[in-house]
């Protein structure tokens, strides 16, 4: 009896360690590789050739993408003079070819691309604001 209480403590412990690994990146926004910008096609997702483009994907049932669509929103005004932030929202239910284009396999989904379609920066989960603006302010400047 307490061997099989100790191998259900453990198998339980052993999963929240496994769950906390996968997850502890949730929402960080990276930077994507030079290898993912020429062989995708953007021309449908209302990319702005003015400057960068947050794109977000979503669902009318994730619960998360609300949180998404209100920090996007904020950063994306929040620059005021320093230049335009396009802000597109995508609904994977509607449009799940561009979905499959740019491998999104949860949702949310953030991409930031530049103002000549490049994708630069992607994010699963909520990303942090802060995060989006560092990744946003290097694009504005050029």
């Amino acid at each position: 009896m307490t061997a099989a209480v100790l191998a259900v403590v453990a198998a339980l412990a052993l999963a929240g360690v496994i769950g906390w690994l996968m997850n502890r990146r949730a929402g960080d926004v990276r930077a994507t590789g030079s290898n993912t910008a020429d062989d995708i096609d953007t021309s449908d997702l209302g990319l702005s050739a003015e400057g960068p483009t947050v794109v977000h994907f979503s669902a009318s049932w994730c619960g998360p993408c609300t949180q998404v669509r209100r920090v996007v929103n904020q950063v994306c005004t929040s620059f005021g003079d320093l230049g335009d932030v396009a802000h597109v929202e995508i609904d994977m239910d509607a449009n799940p070819s561009a979905a499959r284009r740019l491998s999104v396999l949860s949702l949310p989904t953030t991409f930031i691309f530049d103002a000549d379609g490049r994708q630069r920066y992607r994010a699963a989960g909520v990303p942090k604001p802060d995060d989006l603006r560092s990744a946003l302010v290097p694009l504005l400047a050029r």
